[in-house]
């Protein structure tokens, strides 16, 4: 079924008005900006959700961030409010704190601890501004674990968790979003490496395999279906032992 772009945008506008009508009536929308396609896209939707002026940008660079302009393009674009916080002396200083007594991070601690960070910076910026935060994690990236869990993955609401990369990118141009923001290549901002070079294969490979379960190469096939069965768990609330379902055994 072709995706229908007017109608998908029309709908998640109007979810994000009915959840902060019965979860935060009269609060800010949170969100981290990165100046990729899905912080963008969700921060175009939170403004036709709720107007600009109940939507707040968090900038979080590590030090000196490359690309730190477009995320800074698209709050202009927007004309929201937005604070930049960088997270380099904190994230150096729990390094050293945790090297000294628990020993040498290893290298996906290190490259995941600044996605929580800049979760932790997101939820007190929204306890300090009346705000929910939100998630900005889409399908493709959800299907394959691509997340931090408590980083990234975290948040009170997601718009964008059922629309694949391809999609997301439709709202993006629907939405009159700046093309060099819904068009940039997807990088973590974390590893140095652009998403698809992490992954070994395309969004586009992925989302078509997604939506139609279509896929010609089957060695990637196997790739995405292993990552999927692997990471369901960060798409779940925590698991849970409850003893009062025991005790009639």
């Amino acid at each position: 079924m072709e995706f229908d772009v007017k109608k998908a945008t029309e709908a998640a506008v109007s979810w994000i008005r009915e959840w902060f009508y019965e979860n935060g009536y009269g609060c800010n929308a949170i969100l981290g900006i990165s100046g990729g396609k899905d912080s963008s896209v969700v921060a175009a939707l939170l403004v036709e959700a709720l107007g600009k002026d109940r939507v707040i940008g968090v900038l979080m660079p590590k030090g000196i961030q490359d690309d730190i302009h477009m995320a800074r393009l698209l709050v202009d674009h927007l004309g929201i409010k937005s604070y930049t916080v960088n997270i380099k002396d904190s994230y150096e200083a729990l390094v050293n704190e945790l090297e000294s007594k628990v020993g040498v991070m290893s290298k996906d601690s290190k490259i995941n601890l600044p996605a929580r960070l800049r979760m932790s910076t997101l939820y007190a910026v929204a306890q300090t501004n009346n705000g929910r935060v939100a998630n900005t994690c889409n399908l493709s990236e959800d299907w394959v674990g691509y997340s931090t869990r408590y980083g990234d993955s975290a948040g009170d609401f997601s718009p964008c968790s059922f629309f694949t990369t391809k999609e997301i990118r439709s709202i993006g141009r629907y939405l009159g979003i700046p093309h060099e923001l819904v068009e940039k290549t997807p990088i973590d901002g974390l590893s140095g490496m652009t998403d698809e070079e992490k992954l070994g294969f395309t969004y586009e490979v992925l989302d078509k395999y997604i939506r139609t379960g279509e896929i010609e190469d089957n060695k990637t096939k196997a790739k995405i279906n292993h990552l999927h069965e692997i990471n369901k768990f960060k798409l779940r609330f925590m698991d849970s032992f409850n003893y009062e379902e025991t005790k009639d055994e």
